[in-house]
């Protein structure tokens, strides 16, 4: 989850966009002169079992007791870098704490990611601040893609002086997000952990299926604990973003979601940037107390991609309207909503680390659109598919393809056919025996132009996103009526 690993992830899947800066919401537009010059120390925090994490504390330069923030706290020892960009909080009268994890940084101990013993830590920092005479007992938490995940984490485990978070590109779940996702290995996470946690390449690889391990380091397990304010920063580009519908799907009265035509990271910088002025807006209704401080107008605050529609505001996600169109994976490779007679139709399997070849792949494709199609949500895959082995990967790719043949690709879904009951087991496959495999596409936010056309890609491996691990052979696919299919979630916007 570097930045770097993740953006060249994205070489393949989407455009930039020029964007309005922000959405016509008080929320965005919130704030207040800077009124503070920043001081900064480093400090070691004491631990109950007495180790101590790194941190560097920006404090406003004045007298008195000033909130709390954990600006981030990571395995990145990114100290500095942080630090800047939390004192513009600092100097509008907030304390800012930016920390190494237990084994980072100069943070001494073992780096085991999301762990138990983390989370611990992290604990322990959120209630060390919340005592010391320069803090008024009120501490918040934010971070990016690690420190995302690690604010989650922490508010399952319900510090008693915690009292709102706002995770950016965080994740609900460090097995499915990011490791095995559908029950494939992650091939774009082994740069990450030979960099950060080189440990990490063989426990994960001794935990294939979702266990204890997993549970310790997800928040989807302890949704029903995820209950201070959660404001949930997302990008529609992001490969997390999945984890972060979730999160709002599942507590929808206490989080707030916003996402934009972000890649991975902090949106600072990238098209639609909503600048500084939600965080403070958040930061001083939750812990500074200014009841003027406004919160979103809107439960969630989505930037529509693709042809773009511009910002959206909305009480839920999918949003209030939206509906479900089936559209069938035709033998003669059409995909439209009466796909024609059953047929059968064959790919070889990628066994390589490389592209898939022409025979290694099937592609369906509409007709042009006659006006615009807007996804909202997923893009579900009911494949009706056997196999020439005791198992095989699924992968699924939906693609806007524009009138001159150039394609977009908008969202993507993984499984491994023995994880079709879950990932708490694997059930081997019976070679030439038909079964009904359910595809989750990640979530999406998407205007597909009128003149455009939906194309789906359907083989067993997506490089260079996941492994190519299935055994040798093919996959016969069921086409046609009754057969493979997709589920579009659509919106279209009232007149």
């Amino acid at each position: 989850m570097t930045y770097g690993h993740v953006l060249a992830a994205l070489s393949t899947a989407f455009t930039t966009l020029t964007a309005p800066a922000a959405p016509a919401d008080p929320f965005f537009s919130y704030e207040r002169p800077a009124t503070y010059e920043v001081r900064t120390e480093r400090v070691q925090v004491p631990l109950r079992d007495g180790g101590h994490l790194a941190c560097d504390l920006h404090r406003p330069a004045a007298e008195g007791r000033f909130p709390v923030i954990v600006y981030d706290y990571t395995a990145y020892d990114q100290l500095e870098t942080l630090g800047r960009a939390a004192a513009w909080f600092v100097a509008r009268g907030y304390n800012a704490a930016v920390c190494n994890a237990r084994g980072s940084g100069d943070s001494p101990g073992h780096l085991d990611p999301f762990s138990a013993q983390e989370q611990r830590d992290n604990y322990d920092l959120i209630e060390w601040l919340a005592v010391q005479p320069w803090s008024t007992g009120k501490v918040g938490q934010t971070g990016v893609s690690y420190g995302g995940h690690s604010s989650l984490l922490v508010a399952v485990n319900k510090p008693p002086h915690l009292a709102a978070i706002i995770p950016v590109d965080g994740i609900s779940d460090w097995y499915e997000n990011t490791i095995y996702r559908g029950g494939i290995y992650s091939a774009r996470i082994r740069d990450w952990q030979r960099a950060v946690a080189p440990d990490t390449l063989t426990t994960y690889a001794q935990h294939p299926l979702y266990d204890d391990f997993w549970r310790e380091r997800s928040v989807k397990a302890r949704w029903k604990d995820l209950d201070v304010p959660v404001l949930e920063i997302a990008g529609w580009y992001d490969r997390y973003r999945q984890a972060m519908v979730d999160n709002f799907r599942a507590r929808p009265r206490n989080v707030w979601l916003v996402a934009g035509p972000w890649q991975h990271g902090w949106p600072a910088g990238q098209p639609a940037d909503i600048g500084n002025g939600a965080y403070l807006a958040w930061w001083d209704r939750w812990l500074g107390g200014r009841r003027d401080a406004p919160l979103p107008a809107a439960k969630v605050t989505s930037y529509e991609a693709g042809a773009g529609g511009g910002w959206k505001s909305w009480s839920t996600w999918p949003p209030p309207g939206a509906r479900r169109e089936r559209l069938g994976l035709g033998g003669d490779g059409t995909l439209t909503p009466r796909p024609g007679a059953p047929a059968v139709r064959r790919f070889a399997v990628n066994t390589d680390e490389a592209p898939a070849t022409p025979d290694e792949r099937l592609t369906f494709q509409t007709q042009p659109y006659g006006s615009d199609l807007v996804l909202t949500g997923e893009i579900t895959a009911e494949v009706r598919a056997a196999f020439t082995a005791t198992d095989g990967n699924i992968a699924v790719v939906a693609e806007d393809v524009r009138p001159d043949g150039t394609a977009t690709r908008i969202t993507q879904g993984w499984l491994k056919a023995s994880h079709r009951f879950g990932h708490t087991r694997a059930v081997p496959v019976r070679p030439g025996k038909t079964y009904d495999l359910t595809i989750r596409t990640w979530p999406t936010h998407y205007r597909l132009a009128a003149g455009h056309s939906l194309r789906v890609t359907v083989s067993s491996d997506d490089y260079p996103e996941i492994d190519s691990d299935a055994p040798a052979g093919h996959v016969d696919l069921r086409l046609g009526r009754g057969g493979t299919g997709i589920t579009l979630t659509t919106w279209t916007e009232p007149r």
